[in-house]
C-alpha cells in the first residue's frame, strides 16, 4: 500500500507540473500576448528546470532518503507557487520595463516565475524511483512504471487545466489548489516513518 501511494504521489506531482505550466500562457499573456514565443519561452524554462531538477533529486535521493524527506519536496513545490499567486502582476510589470520584446521577455518572466517550482517538482520523480526500488533487476521495471503514471498525470493535467478549470475557475484558483494538493501531499508523508528497505 505504502508503494502504491507513492506512484499516487508522483502522478500528482504529475498533474501539478503541468497544470501550473499550461496556466502559463494565461499568466504572460496580459503582457506580452499570446504568440508562439509565449509558449517557446514556457516550455523552454519548464524543460531547462526540470532537468536540472531530475539531477538534483537524483543526488538528493542517494543521502539517506526517507517519505520525510520526500514530503518535503511536495511541500517545497507547493510552497514555491505563492510567488506566482501573490506576485506575478510586479514581476511581469518589472519585466515588461526591462524589455517588451515577447521573446526575451516572455522568456525572463517565465524565468522568474516558473523555474523554482519546476525545478522542486523535477525533483520529484528520481526520488520516487529511490523510494521504489528495491533490487537492481527490478529498477527497469519500477522506472517505467513510475514514468508511465507521472507522465499520465502530466497529461490528465494538461487536458483538465486547458479544456475544463480554466472555463470554471480563476487561475489563482487553480494554482491555490495545485498547491494546497501538494501540500496536503506532503505533510501525510511526515507521519510516515516509512524507509525504503521497509
Amino acid at each position: 500500500m505504502k508503494r502504491i501511494a507513492i506512484y499516487c504521489m508522483a502522478f500528482i506531482a504529475g498533474f501539478s507540473v503541468m497544470a501550473v505550466e499550461m496556466l502559463g500562457g494565461r499568466i504572460l499573456a496580459p503582457w506580452f500576448g499570446g504568440t508562439i514565443y509565449i509558449w517557446g519561452s514556457i516550455i523552454s524554462i519548464f524543460l531547462v528546470a526540470l532537468s536540472l531538477g531530475y539531477l538534483a533529486g537524483g543526488q538528493l535521493s542517494m543521502k539517506k532518503p526517507s517519505l520525510k524527506k520526500y514530503g518535503g519536496l511536495f511541500i517545497a513545490s507547493g510552497l514555491a507557487l505563492l510567488p506566482i499567486i501573490y506576485f506575478s502582476e510586479i514581476l511581469m510589470d518589472l519585466t515588461f520595463v526591462i524589455t517588451q520584446d515577447p521573446r526575451y521577455g516572455s522568456l525572463l518572466a517565465a524565468l522568474l516565475l516558473f523555474f523554482l517550482p519546476a525545478f522542486i517538482m523535477g525533483t520529484i520523480s528520481p526520488y520516487s524511483i529511490r523510494l521504489l526500488i528495491q533490487s537492481q533487476e527490478a529498477s527497469g521495471h519500477v522506472a517505467g512504471r513510475l514514468y508511465f503514471i507521472s507522465t499520465l498525470g502530466s497529461a490528465i493535467g494538461t487536458i483538465g487545466t486547458a479544456f475544463y478549470f480554466v472555463l470554471y475557475f480563476e487561475v489563482n484558483h487553480i494554482i491555490f489548489a495545485t498547491l494546497f494538493s501538494l501540500l496536503i501531499t506532503g505533510v501525510l508523508c511526515q507521519f510516515s516513518s516509512w524507509t525504503p528497505n521497509d
